[in-house]
């Protein structure tokens, strides 16, 4: 059976990212050469070219990118295991909530007040994430739980429990030709440019790749493209702009996350806490939040 070292893999994957020897030398903290060598090493082993080289240029071969995905994956496995075994034994770790800015749907206060009242819970640290990477938080450990949006989120080798559906709406500036309807349907946007979303491959957009929220509402508040978005996420809308609901688009689902294998009890007490939170109490109390912090 063939195999692969986790450091060769690492080598490997850090090659494959930046198609650079330099580069990829420099972010592993090792000799050039010594990095050529082991990637030669592996080609060898493997039977099979991962790179096509020149004096001034590095790509991927086909084997290269299959390995590529692969031993990402693989790699993250392991980190996530490492981190998971350090954490089954440490009675005093945190738990870590991974979410979008403002992507909670008005629950979270009152999920974190509900859980501080557990007699085993713990201090909650809350992670901000990028549009389309809380589900790697999940998979390789970085976070233990996490609040997502289906259907714009991979719940692939995730267990989830739904808190809240809501409609989906159409974000036009106020002289758009939508702009004064009571409802759309999906064809009513024919024709209209949706945004890109910066790390999440593929999509229907076609303008602009935007990175979050913030920038996305610019763009359509002037007239570049539109949005099509869960309501909590972009209300209260700023001046200039209006929601329109799609009246046949599929509802989203505010979700919260965990990995598939994780059965700790620390991580069902908070499940069990944040299911009996009533869709925006945090509205309707004055929730006690002191045991979270914030991290970047």
């Amino acid at each position: 059976m063939v195999e692969l070292e986790t450091r060769e893999l690492e080598y490997f994957v850090a090659v494959a990212d930046e198609l650079h020897f330099g580069r990829a030398a420099t972010r592993l903290s090792i000799a050039q050469p010594a990095l050529s060598k082991a990637i030669r090493r592996i080609e060898t082993r493997l039977g099979v070219p991962l790179f096509l080289r020149s004096s001034r240029h590095v790509e991927l071969t086909p084997a290269g990118e299959a390995l590529q995905e692969h031993g990402r994956h693989a790699l993250n496995a392991v980190a996530a295991a490492v981190r998971s075994a350090r954490r089954a034994v440490d009675t005093e770790a945190h738990l870590r909530l991974v979410l979008k800015p403002g992507g909670d749907a008005g629950l979270l206060s009152g999920i974190l007040a509900e859980y501080s009242h557990q007699p085993d819970a713990r201090r909650v640290d809350i992670l901000f994430s990028g549009p389309a990477d809380r589900t790697d938080f999940l998979l390789d450990g970085r976070a233990d739980v996490g609040l997502l949006y289906v259907p714009f989120d991979d719940l692939d080798g995730l267990d989830h429990e739904t808190l809240h559906a809501e409609e989906r709406v159409a974000i036009v500036p106020t002289a758009h030709r939508l702009a004064g309807l009571a409802s759309v349907r999906m064809a009513d946007l024919e024709g209209e440019t949706l945004p890109r979303w910066k790390g999440v491959p593929g999509g229907d957009g076609t303008g602009p790749e935007v990175a979050d929220v913030v920038q996305l509402l610019q763009m359509i508040k002037v007239s570049r493209m539109i949005g099509v978005l869960p309501r909590s996420l972009v209300e209260p809308l700023p001046p200039g702009l209006v929601g329109v609901p799609v009246s046949d688009a599929p509802p989203s689902r505010l979700v919260l996350a965990w990995n598939e294998q994780d059965r700790r009890p620390l991580l069902a007490t908070f499940v069990a806490a944040a299911l009996r939170v009533p869709p925006r109490m945090a509205d309707m109390v004055g929730a006690d939040v002191s045991g979270a912090t914030l991290t970047s």
